[in-house]
């Protein structure tokens, strides 16, 4: 692979994935939240003092059929201009003449963004002809677009075949790379897994992965209660996915197998509805009553995963405690947040596995105060359960 701190972009036109996929407000189309535009600052702004100029590729939202309003990167012009403190040229198109045009004649220190790459059907085909067709823009590829690096997309995976000696990673890929290989790879013990979230289903290759490298995984959010339900417990009306039962009992009997321990919530925090202003109250999370559901882990669940998480010197967390977007139910994720930033200031390595947990840690104030929080929820994921990213690997074959 070659090595983007070294390379020399000294008047070469580089084309760049980036993961510009941003939140706006449906009204004027406004960034709600830039992070991510941010968190590409340090790989654009190398590139443009070495004296190279960008074509930056993205996606936004998930088109359906061709071109629409709503995703169009034009409404990011500014938000990225403000970021890089400098004019960014914007293509209609990310293939066709105008692009091929704008490409061909930027100068040095420029910046060309190209329209939204999912706007064609070819891109998430991983079509080869439309790779090649964005190929043609660039002289050099560079992929720092970690949040999409489990897709085996035109932009993010095919096209790197076009620059064999020519094709790297960005920063924020390093990093985000280097922060999951520390947790997985080069692993200091105790280390804690935190694995929350609604569904059993969505969290079992990671878990039964985790099996293998994890000293404690800490189980929480709606999932717990079909591990509850799996050994008898009474969940009342709490989310039950029936047909894990039977994968809840073989992950508590691996874990033992293999000397791990599991940490369930004792308690909960109840509701008799989901909603904000429900009635609440606290109940032993394996004898909830008909009609109640546990939205969030109790007082003394809080106390035991703090114990254990101030053990920890490597966590990892992906998905939160409870509901935190409601703000009856948003004291567990909170505690564990606090927990995760104390145990980090005490010399533990800690990354936020993106999306929901990676929310919670912003929400809550103790982003800066943790080791890494990951712009890949999905990507980091299926890292974790132990599958090759194609945009990676895409980059090192």
């Amino acid at each position: 692979m070659t090595e983007f701190k070294t390379y020399s972009f000294d008047g070469k036109k580089v084309l760049i994935r980036v993961d510009f996929n941003v939140p706006l407000n449906k009204e004027t189309f406004e960034i709600t939240d830039d992070k991510r535009i941010r968190a590409a600052l340090p790989t654009l702004n190398h590139i443009l003092n070495q004296g190279g100029s960008l074509i930056i590729m993205s996606h936004l939202g998930r088109p359906k059929e061709g071109p629409e309003d709503k995703f169009s990167l034009h409404h990011i012009v500014k938000g990225l201009e403000k970021n890089l403190n400098r004019t960014v040229l914007f293509a209609n198109d990310c293939i066709g003449s105008e692009a091929v045009e704008k490409s061909k004649n930027l100068g040095k220190g420029e910046v060309l963004l190209l329209e939204n790459v999912r706007f064609y059907k070819e891109e998430t085909k991983g079509d080869l002809d439309f790779a090649a067709k964005l190929a043609k823009l660039g002289d050099c590829y560079v992929n720092d677009a970690f949040g999409t690096a489990h897709r085996a997309h035109a932009s993010t995976t095919q096209i790197a075949s076009f620059f064999p000696n020519d094709k790297m990673v960005g920063f924020l890929m390093q990093a985000e790379i280097e922060s999951a290989k520390k947790v997985m790879e080069h692993t200091e013990r105790p280390f804690t897994a935190i694995v929350g979230g609604a569904k059993v289903s969505d969290k079992t290759l990671i878990v039964e992965n985790l099996l293998n490298v994890a000293d404690h995984i800490i189980i929480g959010g709606g999932m717990a209660y079909t591990f509850f339900k799996a050994t008898g417990g009474e969940i009342g009306n709490s989310l039950c996915e029936e047909d894990r039962l039977e994968t809840c009992k073989e992950i508590l009997g691996k874990a033992k197998e293999k000397g791990v321990q599991i940490h369930l919530p004792i308690d909960s925090i109840i509701a008799d509805q989901f909603a904000e202003n429900a009635n609440a109250q606290g109940c032993s999370s394996d004898a909830i009553p008909s009609g109640w559901m546990g939205l969030d882990i109790g007082e003394k669940s809080i106390t035991s995963f703090r114990e254990v998480l101030l053990k920890s010197k490597t966590i990892l967390w992906n998905g939160p405690m409870g509901v935190f977007e409601m703000s009856q139910f948003a004291n567990g994720t909170k505690a564990v947040a606090e927990a995760v930033a104390e145990a980090t200031k005490n010399g533990a390595y800690s990354l936020i596995g993106g999306g929901d947990s990676a929310a919670a840690v912003q929400k809550f104030g103790f982003a800066d105060q943790v080791s890494y929080v990951s712009t890949g929820g999905g990507a980091l994921l299926e890292y974790f359960e132990g599958k090759e990213l194609p945009g990676i690997a895409a980059i090192l074959n």
